[in-house]
């Protein structure tokens, strides 16, 4: 089940809103029973009827969530990282209990980290599909902890959904912007985003400028991501670097 963050500027439903909605889910339910029908013998009717509750109980709950995910105004999202985690990576994404933090004006794009999600798992899955350089080989063991970790649960985070990092955010340090206590992307996020939009539109993040993340490398470096020399790029940096063409990308988290 999706949890989502309900919306101060919601209107009533309408009669004929309610109209249609129980007609389709009559008609839905008409088919489903004609599918049934066609494929279950005598003995299977009288198995399937003894358990009728399960049954009735497992419709509603299904319904209901997908329901839930249709009708938010970002659902369309959801429905596209499933396919994506299907995709890259044969997983079934794990939705339940997600929450989806409350939609900011100007941050539209919805990446969903699932909790079987690691950093080399990410940029495998990049190398898969375009040229890719690290400066180290094994970023799960080379990056500390990052505060949003998806072996806590699949969590979602709203970004700006554009090409380049965030302008407003140049010149600005790794140690500035956490003295700021700044919500940025993490190198894992980073990475997601990348195939994501490479997904999409067949093109790539930062082709003239870096986005600072908020990771750390175990030595002490900013990590950082971009698209340079016609691959994507992992890199190290010092913590008070900074320029215009170093810049984070703001996050809209639930923590």
């Amino acid at each position: 089940m999706i949890l989502m963050k309900s919306s101060s500027s919601t209107s009533a439903v309408t009669e004929g809103q309610v109209k249609n909605f129980r007609r389709l889910m009559t008609d839905a339910n008409e088919k489903m029973v004609g599918v049934v029908l066609a494929k279950i013998d005598k003995d299977g009717m009288d198995r399937l009827l003894r358990r009728g509750n399960e049954m009735s109980k497992a419709t509603l709950e299904a319904g209901i969530s997908k329901a839930r995910e249709l009708s938010f105004a970002y659902g369309d999202q959801v429905s596209g990282w499933v396919a994506f985690y299907k995709k890259h990576f044969n997983r079934e994404l794990d939705l339940t209990s997600l929450m989806i933090p409350d939609h900011q004006e100007g941050f539209d794009r919805l990446l969903v980290v699932d909790k079987d999600l690691t950093r080399n798992k990410a940029y495998h899955a990049c190398e898969k599909q375009f040229p890719c350089s690290s400066y180290r080989d094994d970023l799960d063991n080379a990056i500390r902890p990052d505060e949003r970790d998806p072996k806590n649960g699949t969590y979602a985070i709203w970004v700006r959904d554009r090409q380049e990092a965030d302008q407003e955010n140049k010149d600005q340090s790794w140690n500035r912007r956490r003295e700021q206590k700044c919500q940025d992307e993490n190198i894992l996020e980073r990475i997601l985003h990348e195939l994501k939009y490479f997904d999409e539109t067949g093109k790539h993040l930062d082709i003239d400028n870096w986005t600072l993340t908020s990771s750390l490398s175990v030595d002490g470096s900013a990590v950082s991501a971009g698209w340079i020399y016609g691959e994507f790029c992992v890199y190290w940096s010092g913590p008070d670097d900074h320029g215009d063409d170093l810049r984070p990308r703001s996050v809209v988290s639930s923590s």
